[in-house]
């Protein structure tokens, strides 16, 4: 009979340390941009030695998922590049109906990260999510939450897909992101009930991923980020402006 079975290795320290700095990445406790703790501090908050910190910095650099810049440390990289995220910050400045067609483009990738996280979130990382929307519940008794919280909430969900390249899209228009969370908050305060709407439809979303029901979720986050693009229509048509279409 052909042997099916692979003698057990363990893994070398910096096998770990890679795999511990490749999570932190993909749940967004490490963001595009943020600073990496130098070799010496690594070293010591891991209780490891300084050369196995420098072959997992290595094999993370290999990978493109950090960079080190001379004379400055080293970095989580964007696996976008970088230059996309500046343009895209001043073209929304210049034409505020681009804020519509990021609604469209969080309509394909949330929907689907709700999808996913259905069936990978963790235990911890469902207990996250109901923190953040439990801190919602208590905001809306004082008239609203913040974008902070409601951004939060969407991070985690993302972040719950183990999906790398899916949350590092999200953090390349993240200032565009909250900048739609907050437009749209401001609006649906206006007008009464739809806290009450807006607090529903987030726990919806919870519901259907804490239950493990992925077809549920995407339903769920459709129909939360349809009420949000029919908002950020009639703000631009309020405005005497239009939709951008592609």
């Amino acid at each position: 009979m052909t042997n099916l079975f692979k003698p057990i290795r363990p893994k070398k320290i910096s096998e770990e340390i890679v795999e511990q700095i490749k999570s932190l990445i993909s749940q967004g406790e490490l963001k595009p941009g943020d600073r990496v703790p130098s070799e010496r501090d690594l070293a010591t908050m891991l209780g490891v030695s300084r050369p196995s910190v420098r072959e997992a910095i290595m094999v993370l650099e290999a990978m493109g998922l950090i960079e080190s810049r001379q004379g400055g440390g080293t970095f989580v990289r964007s696996l976008t590049e970088a230059s996309m995220a500046d343009p895209l910050s001043s073209m929304v400045e210049k034409n505020p109906p681009l804020l519509h067609a990021l609604v469209e483009v969080r309509m394909g990738l949330e929907s689907w990260s709700a999808y996913l996280a259905a069936s990978r979130a963790t235990e911890e990382e469902i207990a996250h999510m109901r923190e953040l929307v439990d801190e919602m519940g208590r905001q809306a008794a004082r008239g609203g939450w913040d974008a902070d919280v409601d951004s939060r909430f969407h991070y985690a969900i993302t972040a719950a897909t183990h999906n790398t390249l899916q949350l590092h899209v999200l953090n390349t228009v993240h200032t565009l992101f909250h900048a739609t969370v907050q437009v749209a908050l401001m609006e649906f305060y206006r007008k009464q009930g739809m806290v009450e709407i807006l607090h529903n439809q987030h726990r919806k979303i919870l519901d259907a991923i804490a239950r493990r029901d992925p077809e549920g979720a995407r339903q769920a986050m459709t129909e939360h980020l349809v009420l949000v693009e029919d908002k950020m229509k009639k703000i631009l048509q309020d405005s005497g402006l239009e939709p951008a279409g592609f």
